[in-house]
């Protein structure tokens, strides 16, 4: 782990089983080699509802997040249970500040069940999924079009159940060179 750049700050936004916090946290530290620690970071979203969607503007948490991160966080993931949005889409299961420090994910539409008669995916399973996504983004991940990569764009809970939630060659390698940059200090 890379302990003296700092840690993956695992924030809950609302009441979000502890247990989750903990299992995303793992996972997130073992995907990206930072040490994690829970850290509720926002008392209230409210600033982020939007009145004619019943959402939340995730962008506008994102910022928030942002701003209130600790100084010795390298990253922060939100995990909220509130239905997200960004103008463009009718929602989304999680958002990031792309090469930022930011990223939240939600686990209100990740209790659907496209699957009827199959084992039901776990929402675990997912949020993990979606928080390396997430994580990745921030980390400069783009959306990879191998559709089994933990970074391929997800349009349904299908998509995320379908793919795994490790990296392509590509994607890995791109990671590992951004970890590389952030190890020495330089800023790409």
């Amino acid at each position: 782990m890379i302990e003296a750049a700092g840690h993956i700050v695992v924030s809950p936004i609302g009441e979000v089983d502890p247990a989750l916090c903990d299992v995303v946290g793992e996972e997130t530290g073992r995907s990206f080699g930072f040490p994690t620690r829970i850290l509720p970071l926002l008392e209230e979203i409210a600033f982020a509802y939007d009145i004619e969607r019943r959402q939340y503007h995730s962008t506008k948490i994102l910022e928030k997040l942002a701003e209130t991160a600790p100084p010795q966080s390298v990253k922060v993931i939100a995990i909220a249970t509130v239905d997200l949005f960004i103008p463009i889409l009718t929602h989304v299961y999680g958002e990031a500040q792309l090469g930022g420090k930011a990223c939240i994910i939600s686990t209100y539409r990740l209790r659907e069940n496209p699957h009827p008669g199959q084992r039901r995916i776990s929402l675990k399973e997912r949020a993990i999924k979606e928080a390396i996504h997430e994580l990745g983004h921030t980390f400069k991940l783009r959306h990879c079009p191998e559709h089994t990569c933990i970074m391929h764009y997800c349009r349904s809970v299908a998509d995320v159940d379908r793919k795994t939630a490790g990296f392509c060659r590509h994607c890995r390698v791109m990671m590992e060179d951004e970890l590389k940059r952030m190890e020495g200090g330089v800023q790409g």
